[in-house]
Formats: C-alpha cells, sequence, structure tokens
C-alpha cells in the first residue's frame, strides 16, 4: 500500500476535510461494511465533532457512490456491484501487465527489485502467522511499486486512480476468499520474469495472476449479491 502522506503540522486540515478523510478511510478499509448504517450524530459523538462537518462529509460521500444518505435516519454504506468490480479489475489488469512489460523490457537490477522481493517475503511472513491484514497490506505494496518502478508517471497516475476502489474490494473479501497461497509463487515468477528482461513473460504472469485473484473476487461479490436478493 502507498504510504500516506503526512499533514503539515502548522497548517492542520480544516475539520470538515477530516470528517470526510476519516468516514471514507472507514469505508475503503471495511470498518464499515457494505450495508452498515449509522446516524449523524452517533457518528459525530464518534469523531468528537459537531454535526455539520459530518452532514458535509455525507453529502461528498454520497457523490461518489459510497453512502447513501436517509433523512432522519442518517446514512447507510452501499455495496459494490460485481459489474463495477469486473470493470474495475479489467482496467487493472490491462495497465499493471503494461507496467510489468515496460519494467522487464529495460531489465531492472537487482537492487530496483529487491522491494518487490520484500514485499513477497512480508506477505509469505504474514501467511505464516494467519495475519491477513499485514499481508494485504504487503500485497498492496508489490504491486504499487511494480506500476512505480515501470517509470510512466501518466500510467502510474491512470493505476492509482483505481486504487482506493481496488482497495476497498480487497479489504471486502479478505477474509471471505480462499487463503491467497498463490500469489507470493506468482508475484515470485513475475519477479523473475521481469530480473530476466522477459517482456512478453512478465506481462503474462502478470496478467494471470490479476485474472485469477479477479475470479476469486468476482465469485464473492456475486455470492453477496445473492444473499441480498
Amino acid at each position: 500500500m502507498l504510504p500516506a502522506l503526512p499533514l503539515p503540522t502548522a497548517t492542520p486540515a480544516p475539520r470538515k476535510d477530516a470528517t470526510y478523510d476519516a468516514l471514507r478511510r472507514r469505508i475503503l478499509d471495511n470498518a464499515w461494511p457494505p450495508g452498515h448504517q449509522a446516524l449523524e450524530q452517533e457518528i459525530a459523538l464518534e469523531l468528537g465533532v459537531s454535526r455539520t462537518p459530518v452532514r458535509e462529509a455525507l453529502i461528498r460521500l454520497e457523490r461518489e457512490g459510497l453512502v447513501q444518505v436517509i433523512p432522519r435516519r442518517g446514512m447507510r454504506v452501499l455495496p459494490m456491484s460485481a459489474t463495477d468490480m469486473r470493470e474495475l479489475y479489467e482496467i487493472l489488469t490491462a495497465l499493471e501487465s503494461l507496467a510489468a512489460e515496460t519494467l522487464a523490457n529495460r531489465k531492472p537490477s537487482d537492487a530496483e527489485l529487491a522491494p518487490l522481493l520484500q514485499a513477497t517475503d512480508a506477505m509469505e511472513q504474514a501467511l505464516a502467522r494467519d495475519d491477513l491484514d499485514a499481508w494485504a497490506a504487503a500485497d498492496e505494496d508489490f504491486h504499487a511499486r511494480l506500476v512505480t518502478l515501470a517509470g510512466n508517471r501518466l500510467l502510474a497516475e491512470a493505476v492509482f486512480g483505481h486504487w482506493d476502489r481496488a482497495h476497498r474490494a480487497r479489504m471486502f473479501t479478505l477474509r471471505l476468499r480462499p487463503a491467497p497461497v498463490h500469489s507470493t509463487q506468482e508475484h515470485r515468477a513475475l519477479v523473475e520474469c521481469l530480473r530476466a528482461g522477459d517482456s512478453a513473460g512478465a506481462a503474462a504472469v502478470n496478467r494471470a495472476h490479476r485474472q485469477r485473484a479477479s475470479r476469486e473476487l468476482l465469485a464473492i461479490f456475486e455470492r453477496y449479491r445473492l444473499q441480498q436478493l
């Protein structure tokens, strides 16, 4: 996962922005899962703010399609649709595979690839102690570094423009999917293609990796949809 940029200490964020960030983070991290409901007053008390910044934050989140504002009843976190997730992962698969191909074309050094292997090692260690949150953080770190190492600024911007929604999908399905034992093997295979300068192989390995993960996630979203009918 990309590290959050620290807020300047001399000019703290306005309270309404901090409230919006706090609520949005709860939704993206699945602390507030789909269907979660809360009253404005409850949220305000939890955050130690007035209802005004809470109301403004909820309006922004409703525009983003994350919540439904219910008059006199607060809000409800909206579910993610399987269609949206399918389209999201199609985009990420294509863009990340291009990043892998681009990176392999310049045959990166072992020093450049070291962070990818460190992230993969961290994933294995997290799985060994059954720490799925740490596994997810290390997995996101791997993919973020892969895209960044490709060196294409516009490509990175396109990928990270979808990062939050992908993170939310990951966190929602984290404890509902099979144990992610295949990811580390696939990551290591990708690193070997990158080291060898095998651009076609790198793109193919990454594409297969993303498509497998996408199938697992979409099956969960479909089951969730059927349960809500």
